[in-house]
């Protein structure tokens, strides 16, 4: 195919011609004049030949004689072709140049595993820390935990050995170790090694009975006295701050779970944002809540730029939704009301919106009654429009089974893609259009009808009123009677008077 002169009179000198196969000669540009199936653009940021063409694409000639503009056109049609298009990557956005650039993905305010992103700088005020000493070394990381638990009875049993040691040195004990006749402070104390091991076995309380203090040295019972108060006061806050460690609640929401995608579908006729949440263990969680939280940056009228501004979704807090019998898997819905922030937000404007969902799930472990929460979050993308959770329980033999194979499924339903105030309104003028959409026909002939009946009614009554007075009785239909003005019985809806001699006429 012959592409026409004009449309190479902007390639740039970066473009590379083909070399042409051994054997084989360059043939000559044709000038012959054909239609062009599209308009080329050459890219310098892709390094290829981008076509708009909407024909469809000439099959490749395999004649050798093609010239070079038949040659490219070929090629540009094969690398075109509907199975080797490129396609839009997930987190990217359609750039100058096509799907080149990528969307520049969210930093997270709290991980999904409910690590909160967040670090701390430039505190000046480190002495806070030291108040709470205990709460310090609780928050340490294990690594850090084993090396201050070690160092706290080595540096304690080196501190009292040495000062048994200096003890030993400055009575002379040292001096008279072959002496019979000597009695020392600590039987069986020769140097450093012994004072350290007579350290370990008072302050442990092991006693082994080699090295024994004697009565004849009271700065050594005044010594053992302090640091057998002060070995229990050791004993007590390291083991107290290992046994917290080991016993904390944040390690039970390690078996609660949530749902790897948050999705968004009708429920009830009513745009719902769903979640579901589990808990791999038997023993429950008792109390359990649900909260959640959009955090997004706004501005604010008077032009304050708010960054990650918190905003509460409404999980069931005023039906008492949000309290929670977590037996099996359940699926947290949040109505998209006029009170909710998704309110306005469409498909479309989901697509480029940038927050994060956090949710929190708080409640009391049944087994040591500490109050544990577990947290994760859901960004933009992680939301899906028209999709719902793929049930996972069945009813087995005698008990219910709940496949957690299932738990991050979703499939797809039909759900409108505008807003919820759309979705809102729209319900609405169909309701108003149901309601005033009576015929008028229909109302002519209800509200006229009647009236009709009473003007012939009032004809026939002055020709016939001598004979309704020798007449007999008189029946009445609709309530009126005869004493009744005629325009008032007219007035009323479906009620005419009727009489024997009317009847007989």
């Amino acid at each position: 195919m012959a592409l026409e002169n004009s449309a190479f009179a902007s390639r740039p000198e970066s473009l590379s011609l083909p070399v042409p196969e051994k054997g084989e000669e360059p043939a000559e540009e044709t000038t012959e004049d054909v239609p062009s199936t599209g308009v080329f653009n050459v890219s310098e940021e892709l390094g290829h030949v981008v076509t708009t063409e909407t024909t469809p694409p000439p099959q490749p000639s395999t004649d050798n004689n093609m010239s070079f503009q038949e040659k490219l056109a070929a090629r540009e049609a094969q690398a075109n072709q509907p199975n080797r298009k490129k396609i839009q990557g997930a987190g990217q956005e359609r750039g100058k140049f096509g799907w080149a650039r990528s969307r520049r993905k969210r930093q997270r305010y709290v991980e999904k595993n409910g690590r909160c992103n967040v670090q701390h700088g430039n505190m000046r005020e480190t002495y806070r820390y030291l108040t709470d000493i205990f709460t310090t070394l609780v928050d340490l990381n294990w690594r850090c935990s084993l090396f201050v638990f070690v160092m706290a009875y080595a540096v304690t049993w080196l501190f009292f050995g040495a000062i048994w040691y200096l003890i030993a040195y400055c009575r002379g004990d040292l001096d008279h170790l072959e002496d019979e006749t000597w009695t020392p402070c600590v039987n069986n104390l020769n140097g450093f090694i012994s004072a350290f091991l007579f350290s370990i076995e008072t302050e442990t309380t092991i006693g082994y009975g080699h090295r024994v203090i004697t009565d004849q040295c009271p700065v050594g019972t005044m010594l053992l006295l302090l640091q057998a108060i002060l070995g229990s006061m050791v004993n007590a806050f390291m083991v107290g701050c290992m046994f917290v460690k080991i016993s904390q609640p944040n390690k039970r929401a390690e078996t609660l779970v949530f749902s790897r995608n948050a999705v968004i579908s009708l429920r009830d006729d009513r745009l719902c944002l769903m979640f579901r949440v589990g808990d791999l263990r038997s023993s429950h969680i008792v109390g359990a809540n649900m909260r959640a939280k959009l955090i997004k940056s706004k501005q604010t009228q008077e032009g304050e730029f708010i960054p990650l501004d918190q905003t509460d979704i409404s999980v069931g807090f005023e039906t008492g939704d949000d309290r929670l019998f977590l037996v099996s898997p359940l699926v947290i819905s949040h109505e998209i009301d006029a009170r909710s922030p998704f309110w306005d937000m469409s498909q479309a404007q989901l697509e480029k919106e940038d927050f994060e969902i956090v949710v929190i799930l708080e409640g009391m472990v049944e087994a040591t009654g500490m109050t544990c929460q577990a947290r994760s979050s859901y960004l933009a993308e992680e939301v899906l429009w028209g999709h719902r959770f793929s049930p996972m329980m069945s009813l087995a033999e005698g008990f219910f089974d709940v496949d957690y194979g299932a738990f991050h499924h979703t499939f797809e339903v039909d759900t409108p893609s505008c807003s919820a105030r759309e979705l809102s309104l729209a319900a609405a003028r169909l309701e108003n259009h149901l309601y005033w959409s009576i015929s008028s026909r229909l109302d002519e002939e209800k509200w006229e009808g009647p009236n009709l009946t009473n003007q012939s009614a009032k004809q026939t009554d002055g020709q016939s009123t001598n004979e309704k007075e020798e007449s007999g009785p008189t029946f009445i239909v609709g309530g009126v009677t005869e004493s009744q003005d005629q325009s008032v019985a007219g007035e009323q809806n479906g009620s005419v008077t009727t009489d024997q001699l009317e009847s007989e006429a």
